[in-house]
């Protein structure tokens, strides 16, 4: 098993050389917050009269909105009540946004990337975890959830939506049964579990978001963003509405990043990757205190 600092050091080297020769810059941004992200599973640890980011995606539309096409930020993130082998209150986080792309441009990207680190950092794309061999490289398993949802839960969440019983069967039924044997994909949600996410017209209409899981491990959350204030709007006002009544913190609007929308944004998609379980991964280690310092 590799020294988990040194892996860790070269897989973060290897992700800023990726984007740097694909044109991105790397951006820093604020890490205390005057107004979270509002989702309803998702809770801001306090800090003050604000709150720690629980990921720095508003921040960065902002940017995309201001006239930088390709962005990129590593850096920490901090999600309260969040603790177990591969869960942490503090963890790291990339995430990356492109102008002129929609999720399955970033899908594409997301395996190039994933292909580059490992080779760079293991000289292969073939990694081992839990004693099985996992081939990076190949096309990977690519499902929607309609289908995986039809074959492993017995019903379509896409056209008959129940909260409760969505995630439940997720973590239960369908995530069990994902690929092994190369990373798989999860698309085309049900509209209500994407709120920052732009739908797709149709009957009935789908997210345009993705789930990577790679050994079982989910790694990656994506979207074709959202670029409607008025859309975006309500769906914030609605998740308030949610968290007040599962008596949950409500956060304020963030006014900044509507008024940034309002100004007008490009057509976009972005990524969430979690950089703790991608080192896990490709170190074949179990336990998120296993990868990091302190």
């Amino acid at each position: 098993m590799p020294d988990a600092l040194v892996l860790r050091s070269r897989v973060l080297q290897a992700i800023r050389t990726f984007f740097v020769e694909r044109d991105y810059i790397e951006v820093e941004t604020p890490v205390r917050l005057p107004a979270p992200a509002l989702e309803l599973h998702i809770d801001a640890e306090p800090a003050g009269e604000q709150w720690l980011r629980t990921s720095p995606e508003l921040h960065l539309k902002r940017l995309l909105a201001a006239g930088h096409p390709r962005i990129f930020e590593l850096g920490p993130c901090f999600r309260r009540g969040e603790r177990g082998r591969l869960h942490r209150p503090e963890f790291t986080m990339l995430e990356w946004y492109r102008s002129d792309a929609d999720y399955r441009d970033t899908l594409v990207e997301c395996r190039e990337l994933l292909v580059y680190v490992a080779r760079d950092v293991l000289d292969g794309s073939v990694i081992m975890r839990d004693g099985r061999e996992l081939e990076l490289g190949p096309e990977w398993a690519v499902q929607t959830v309609a289908e995986a949802f039809g074959a492993h839960a017995g019903w379509n969440p896409v056209s008959d939506y129940d909260a409760d019983r969505f995630d439940l069967d997720l973590v239960n039924k369908v995530e069990p049964e994902l690929s092994r044997d190369v990373p798989a994909i999860l698309m085309d949600y049900p509209v209500e579990a994407a709120a920052l996410a732009r739908c797709r017209p149709g009957s009935p209409p789908v997210a345009e978001r993705w789930e990577l899981y790679v050994a079982g491990l989910e790694l990656a959350n994506a979207f074709t963003e959202l670029t409607d204030p008025v859309e975006q709007r309500r769906r914030f006002l609605e998740c308030a509405e949610a968290r007040k009544m599962a008596q949950k913190p409500v956060y304020p609007l963030d006014e900044a990043f509507l008024k940034a929308l309002e100004s007008g944004l490009k057509p976009c998609s972005g990524v969430a990757l979690g950089v703790d379980r991608l080192v896990m991964l490709l170190g074949d280690f179990g336990d998120i205190d296993d990868v990091r310092a302190f």
